[in-house]
């Protein structure tokens, strides 16, 4: 089982070029970052556990940037997204951005994306929030068109144009792996259709974490695909923990670094980092 780390770059935290490279050097297989172009000034604003939206939601940098910024100063982490939010992008600038950091990376980047939670930033983006779903699934679809093919064009009700040129391809093939988030009763269809991995939020949402990689071999099976890997964000550093993970056939564990790094966070990073070299021993 592979190990890495999330966090939220902010501006007041440790750079995240310097927690890149000491990532690498500790062993650890990747690095995740999430995104929100912008959290609405609203009071009734949530997350979807109730709490308040934590101050780093609202001061997250554009992940593109960030993973550029940390692949050019890394040589074999992983980059990705935790998740991009698809939904409320260009899926043709999007594709472009995925494809040049995979490019610039020597074809390290992982592209985890979800729907989201936050209706009034959705409708920012003038998307609606019941449609976001289909809305996901038309742009991934595009995206693919344009990273497989030279000349690429899409049909769609929600994305539509006809053929177009744009490089850089992505240097993994036939794209980046698309690492598909959540846990509600059509997560595991959507990654079946279009996802090459799954990325559960253990105790959240319809479909639990041993349920759903259960069903998800018997949905790859029927569809003769090789077994999906599973992904799952914020594990406790607990051997045990690993040990659940692991029988459940989770194939990556991402620890959570606060997005300001104290000492005491730099010692939780250590500790993460002797878990890793347990697991690969």
């Amino acid at each position: 089982m592979r190990l890495g780390i999330s966090t939220f770059p902010i501006e007041d935290g440790l750079d995240i070029r310097v927690l890149g490279r000491a990532l690498e050097e500790r062993g650890f297989e990747s690095l995740f970052v999430p995104e929100h172009t912008h959290i609405p000034a609203l009071l009734r604003t949530t997350t979807p556990g109730g709490r308040d939206v934590p101050d780093e939601f609202r001061r997250t940098p554009d992940p593109f940037v960030v993973l550029g910024a940390v692949a050019a100063c890394t040589e074999r982490l992983l980059l990705g997204t935790g998740v991009c939010l698809v939904v409320e992008r260009d899926p043709i600038v999007t594709a472009k951005e995925v494809a040049t950091v995979d490019f610039l990376s020597g074809g390290r980047f992982l592209f985890g994306v979800g729907g989201g939670w936050n209706r009034q930033e959705m409708a920012n983006h003038g998307t609606d929030f019941p449609t976001r779903f289909a809305l996901l699934r038309e742009r991934i679809l595009a995206m693919k068109e344009i990273w497989t093919k030279d000349e690429a064009e899409f049909h769609g009700t929600h994305v539509d144009f006809d053929p177009i040129w744009s490089w850089p391809k992505p240097i993994q093939q036939p794209h980046p792996p698309v690492l598909v988030a959540g846990n509600g009763a059509g997560t595991l269809d959507r990654v079946i259709e279009y996802g090459d991995g799954w990325i559960p939020i253990p105790g959240r949402g319809a479909v639990a974490l041993g349920e759903g990689t259960t069903r998800l071999r018997e949905l790859a099976a029927e569809r003769g695909r090789p077994p999906v890997p599973v992904t799952v964000f914020g594990a406790r550093p607990d051997p045990e923990v690993l040990d659940h993970y692991a029988e459940a056939g989770v194939d990556r564990v991402l620890f959570s670094l606060p997005p300001v790094l104290t000492p005491d966070a730099l010692k939780r990073l250590d500790t993460y980092a002797n878990l890793a070299e347990t697991e690969r021993s």
